[in-house]
């Protein structure tokens, strides 16, 4: 929305401080990429894209971190361990306590000791199986638990939607790799025989797996002693469908708050990504457009920005600095423009003095005639050659402000060496000339040549105008952060109607003896000059008193104000 513009103007919202140019302020090329576009562009921005997918990998990353770091599961794995570990080293206390005082004696063979019978008067919850193997890892006995549970068998819990599916989605990727693998399933005994050699005999172990269906499995082995000597070992089998069951409630919670945040994640990255990627590809557009156009040579008007700048933002502060440019860069346009016809018209009068003086030379027969009409014509030719001289100078000028680089320098030393230089032309003239310069330096930043280009200009300009007995005040004075470069004289000042004007290319008020030796574009380069260091300059009557305006004016005064 345009500042300063009606509020009721229809314009198109996207967020609150978010404000998108009406489609009545944009190229008709605009307006047609909106509507191919769309308020979501996922396939035409890519930017979009990029705010997704960087949002959607920093919520992946917390969910994976979630799901990785389970202290609860931790935890319950932790005091189930602890509780296999008493099983079984009770169950083999059991064992040790039967055992005789014979060196010879073999678990399993050994009639003294009734392995059905001890392992069938265990007390196991259900699915807890005990397998008994002897000195040589020969299983010798097997039972199973009885007591019923207080948790759910498997295939009875709750429905985990979620988590089914990728519990399912993954057993199928794990027999794919199973099957080209050439992996065997083995059973619970060869699983506890391979653990028995893998380890330490003599030692209570506790380890966890998943079984055949994926499931949590806890196996404990300890062995029974005699004398130092290794008996047998009793091996326990455990499911643990308490922590399978609340591993799976607290996925499936996790895996849900997952799906949600990440709809809401996409929602919102499609919302913030609008208010991004559409105001920038409308400036796009607009450059993009202007591009085309130069590229083909068809004037179609002006290119229009979009006015984003009521947006608090860098896109606001992006579309303005845009705009601004376009704007300067119309307005160099038609300077340069305005300057071509000046500098056409003002070469259009001494080439229509000289076609004169020329076409009367043809019918000239007196030498006095001819005499003149030379002089008009030599008086033409330097007049001519000035104004290119001047017009070149004043037309590459912009680019040798922007290349040239600021310097820091004293200004007084500077004004100093051109009053004296300048001084001395003045006195020959019977001209005064005054110098008033402060005596603590004052150095500013900016280009010095250019600077004394300025100083220059106006005190030729006041020699100019100044007779025998005149006067010329040259005078500086600092004023907190800027600095006031005044040159003052006693001439005859300059007409009211011609304020506004002088500092105007090809603008000149001279005597008419004086006609035809100045462009009128001295002025006008200094004010250049002076506006491209962020100053100001100005010119202005001296008269007896401010209040008598109609007074005739005792001089002129230039005054130049640059900041320091």
């Amino acid at each position: 929305m345009r500042r300063g513009e009606d509020t009721h103007q229809d314009a198109d919202v996207v967020l609150g401080d978010d404000w998108v140019a009406p489609d009545s302020t944009v190229e008709k090329e605009m307006q047609a990429s909106r509507a191919r576009r769309g308020l979501f562009s996922l396939n035409r921005s890519p930017l979009t894209r990029k705010i997704i997918t960087f949002n959607l990998i920093a919520l992946n990353v917390l969910v994976a971190g979630i799901l990785y770091l389970n202290s609860s599961r931790d935890s319950l794995a932790v005091q189930r361990a602890e509780s296999m570990r008493m099983q079984v080293e009770l169950i083999a206390d059991v064992f040790e306590a039967q055992l005789p005082e014979d060196p010879g004696f073999a678990l399993g063979t050994d009639p003294r000791v009734d392995v059905a019978a001890t392992l069938n008067g265990l007390d196991l919850p259900s699915a807890v199986n005990v397998l008994l193997f002897d000195a040589d890892s020969f299983l010798v006995g097997e039972a199973t638990g009885q007591q019923a549970s207080s948790f759910p068998a498997a295939g009875e819990e709750d429905p985990t939607i979620i988590t089914d599916f990728l519990t399912g989605l993954w057993n199928v990727l794990s027999g794919f790799v199973g099957l080209f693998s050439g992996d065997q399933d083995l059973t619970q005994e060869e699983r506890l025989r391979l653990l028995i050699e893998e380890g330490d005999p003599a030692a209570t172990r506790v380890a966890s797996g998943p079984g055949d269906a994926g499931e949590t499995m806890f196996t404990a082995l300890s062995p029974i002693m005699q004398n130092g000597a290794i008996m047998g070992t009793v091996g326990l089998v455990s499911g643990a469908p308490e922590i399978d069951a609340a591993v799976r409630a607290e996925r499936e919670r996790v895996l849900q708050m997952f799906v949600i945040a990440t709809l809401v994640s996409i929602g919102l990255s499609l919302v913030l990504a609008s208010t991004i990627a559409n105001p920038i590809s409308d400036l796009a557009d607009a450059a993009e457009i202007g591009r085309d156009r130069n590229r083909s040579n068809v004037a179609k008007g002006r290119i229009r920005i979009p006015d984003l700048t009521a947006r608090p933002d860098e896109i606001g502060r992006l579309s303005g600095a845009l705009r601004g440019m376009v704007a300067a860069l119309y307005d160099r346009i038609d300077s340069n423009e305005q300057f071509a016809a000046d500098v056409a018209h003002e070469i259009k009068n001494p080439l229509a003095s000289m076609r004169s003086a020329v076409g009367t030379m043809r019918v000239a027969t007196k030498p006095e005639q001819q005499e003149k009409l030379l002089q008009v014509l030599e008086h033409d030719v330097r007049r001519l050659d000035r104004l290119v001289s001047d017009i070149s100078n004043a037309s590459r000028l912009d680019s040798e402000l922007v290349k040239e680089e600021e310097v820091e320098f004293n200004l007084l030393k500077m004004i100093e060496n051109l009053s004296e230089f300048l001084g001395e032309d003045a006195r020959s003239k019977g001209i005064e000339f005054i110098s008033d310069l402060p005596d603590r330096p004052i150095t500013i930043h900016g280009l010095e040549p250019r600077l004394a280009q300025v100083f220059v200009n106006l005190i030729t300009n006041a020699i100019s105008f100044c007779e025998d007995g005149d006067a010329i005040r040259v005078w500086v004075r600092r004023r907190d952060n800027r600095v006031l470069v005044v040159v003052e004289d006693t001439g005859p000042g300059i007409p009211e109607e011609a304020l506004t004007k002088i500092f105007k290319r090809f603008y000149t008020n001279r005597p008419t003896s004086d006609f035809g030796n100045n462009s009128g574009l001295g002025l006008a380069i200094s004010k250049q000059i002076v506006e491209a260091h962020g100053g100001v300059i100005w010119a202005e009557n001296i008269r007896p008193t401010e209040a008598d305006a109609g007074s005739e004016p005792l001089g002129a005064r230039f005054v130049v104000g640059l900041p320091v």
